[in-house]
């Protein structure tokens, strides 16, 4: 496939930091044969150009956007050498790339209404839309519903929340879920590096995964549309090639949509 005919996958962002996850989004979206595009509140594109889009980590949304006022932020499984190998080199990356740049607000108000705007836009076009981490919060806060501004509650107080690059996490795939078919089997391992979750459901998604105490690790809606929203950060995961595979499904509506 030539890049001329490579769907344009716009990879939202922060201003400030954000590289790392850029990067390593880019180089999934490449993998699958698409060519990303790096938008942020101070480098956007237009949208007719996009022909799908991920909405990327980062900060916290704004409680404000669900209704409700800031709580203040808060901050034994054993992996494979390919993924102790791979995460050193990617948290070695990320800690080395934020050295050189200013580091986040708590709060990104210009982020957050940028991708809101690009969430109605993909909804309303039907563009193919994953969000990771923060971006499938956004997108859930964008359809109505609301968050969890902090998850410690699920986790006893001798474990509390696994924070890791590493995939320590096994969430259960709903039944009959678009995830379940991309990843397939029913779990899956994922890294996790957020201490907010989805609440109460926006209109018209389902939860198509979740761990065991309860905390929801991915969104979907059914019908025609591409439109999933992942708890952990699939491109921090280039070693397991289902991980990979929820880049190569969006790439692939993003074709259909293009053609």
């Amino acid at each position: 496939m030539s890049s001329t005919r490579r769907p344009i996958i716009g990879v939202t962002g922060p201003d400030k930091g954000g590289l790392a996850a850029w990067l390593m989004t880019a180089l999934a979206v490449r993998r699958a044969g698409g060519a990303p595009v790096r938008v942020t509140p101070m480098r956007q594109v237009g949208e007719d150009p996009l022909t799908a889009l991920i909405i990327g980590g980062g900060t916290d949304v704004d409680p404000i956007h669900y209704g409700e006022e800031s709580l203040g932020t808060a901050d034994g499984q054993k992996n494979s050498l390919a993924d102790w190998t791979i995460g050193l080199l990617l948290t070695v990356l990320r800690t080395l790339l934020a050295r050189h740049q200013p580091q986040p607000q708590d709060y990104d108000p210009a982020r957050d209404d940028m991708e809101k705007h690009l969430i109605r836009h993909a909804l309303y076009t039907g563009k193919p839309l994953l969000g990771i981490c923060r971006g499938a919060q956004l997108i859930n806060v964008t359809l109505g519903g609301s968050l969890h501004q902090s998850i410690d509650h699920f986790y006893s107080e001798g474990t509390g929340n696994p924070r890791s690059i590493l995939p320590r996490k096994r969430v259960a795939l709903a039944q009959d879920s678009r995830l379940r078919h991309i990843l397939g089997g029913t779990s899956s391992r994922v890294n996790a590096l957020h201490d907010q979750s989805i609440r109460d459901l926006g209109d018209d998604l389902r939860v198509s995964a979740r761990e065991s105490n309860g905390v929801v690790q991915a969104i979907e809606r059914d019908g025609e549309q591409f439109l999933l929203g992942v708890q952990w950060h699939p491109e921090y995961l280039p070693q397991y090639p289902a991980q990979q595979q929820i880049f190569r499904h969006l790439v692939r509506a993003a074709q259909g949509q293009s053609q």
